[in-house]
């Protein structure tokens, strides 16, 4: 079978009316959690029903999260089921803690999976890890989806990870993409010939020349953009062209520290509202960047595609001794109703931090705005009043043009 499901070649017309149904249901487990009781009060879930009606909602960040976490354990209060009722509990770095189902694709792995045509018949060395994290058990369920056989490997051992891949006779690997040719390096050390031809990665950047050492071995190597929070967002087919959004999650690309999307195609901070029944999260900010790809894959699957990774949103600099964060700059931009857009850039004069602040504006009092940016940003900086359109659309809000070497 080509695709997963009929999910992944549906038309725009389906998809919408689909969402139609799902977003209001979803927006209302939100609201009965005790978590969203405060961000989603009086809003009408019947009202939310497709990606722009989401744009009106709070957005939620990880550190609200982890702040709530903190004063109702474990979950704060935004799971629709209590602890008790997950298949597994997991502990992030931070700490985060996330809810984890066995359930057919819990996580929504298979599709990824399926994708790199990882099925039935196939052996799955599974390095990602298994204590605490999640990662683990994510692409073992997903395993699980496809009919696929699972080698609970982890990291380390690498030796034995060799005999083991050789004895057991495991035809894909699933794990970071440098991980693995630790593997294959140690195997050509020892003289051991693997059967691994597919590969399934994520948790760090595939690069170019890493990928190309892959298929140069036979190895089909895709990846996907996954978090412990919301399970899989994106994943690669075998087209290689950007990520295709999975079919249970909405992703919005907006200005870093705002809920405000972008322009199609420019650069900024990933959103992701999931669809998970047991873990409704609503427009919750990843502090990823990317942007959207225009246009339909060539492997058929019909819905948005991203760019995949392009840098982290949270773009906090420390000039003069002070935080400026992303919030900050869209409270400045907010300020003036004539700024389209701005951008702060931090540098050195001699030994002295400086500190730049763009503004996109049609004109504008220079006086004004330098006023504005000590009550907002807390620092005086030279201003640059520009011209609309002119600053790069990189997604970047905070620029640090210092060098630390």
């Amino acid at each position: 079978m080509t695709h997963f499901d009929t999910l992944e070649t549906r038309s725009d017309e389906e998809r919408a009316a689909d969402l139609a149904r799902a977003l209001p249901e979803q927006i209302a487990r939100a609201r009965s959690a005790s978590g969203y009781a405060e961000s989603l009060a009086g809003v009408d879930a019947a009202s939310i029903r497709s990606a722009d009606d989401l744009v009106g909602l709070p957005v939620l960040r990880k550190s609200e999260l982890s702040r709530a976490q903190s004063e109702n354990a474990p979950f704060g209060g935004f799971t629709a089921k209590p602890a008790a009722g997950f298949a597994h509990i997991f502990q992030s770095p931070g700490p985060i803690y996330e809810p984890g189902g066995v359930d057919h694709d819990w996580w929504r792995m298979g599709r990824f999976l399926h994708a790199a045509g990882i099925g039935q018949g196939d052996i799955v060395q599974n390095c990602f890890g298994y204590h605490l994290t999640p990662a683990g058990m994510i692409f073992e369920n997903g395993a699980r989806a496809v009919g696929a056989a699972v080698l609970p490997a982890g990291t380390g051992q690498t030796e034995l990870q060799v005999n083991a891949a050789r004895d057991i006779g495991c035809t894909a690997y699933a794990g970071t993409p440098d991980y693995l040719k630790v593997i294959l390096d140690k195997a050509d050390e020892m003289g051991v010939t693997l059967k691994i031809s597919k590969a399934a990665v994520g948790g760090g950047a595939l690069f170019p020349s890493l990928r190309q050492e892959y298929a140069d071995r036979g190895i089909t190597c895709l990846q996907s953009y996954a978090t412990a929070d919301l399970g899989n967002i994106a994943y690669e087919s075998p087209a290689m062209e950007g990520m295709i959004v999975d079919e249970h999650v909405i992703v919005e690309i907006v200005t870093p520290g705002t809920g405000t999307p972008v322009a199609p195609g420019e650069v900024g901070e990933v959103v992701v509202t999931s669809l998970n029944p047991d873990y409704p999260l609503i427009r919750f900010a990843t502090g990823d960047l990317s942007a959207i790809l225009p246009g339909l894959s060539p492997c058929g699957r019909t819905n948005m595609r991203i760019k995949g990774w392009m840098g982290r949103a949270d773009q906090t600099t420390k000039i003069k001794g002070m935080f400026v964060r992303p919030e900050q700059v869209a409270a400045l931009v907010d300020k003036h109703d004539e700024i389209v857009k701005a951008r702060v850039i931090a540098s050195r004069h001699g030994e002295m931090d400086t500190m730049t602040v763009q503004i996109e504006s049609p004109g504008g009092d220079d006086m004004s705005y330098a006023k504005s940016v000590v009550e907002v940003l807390k620092l005086k900086g030279a201003i640059e009043v520009v011209a609309p359109g002119s600053l790069p659309k990189d997604g970047l809000v905070i620029e640090d043009q210092r060098v630390y070497d």
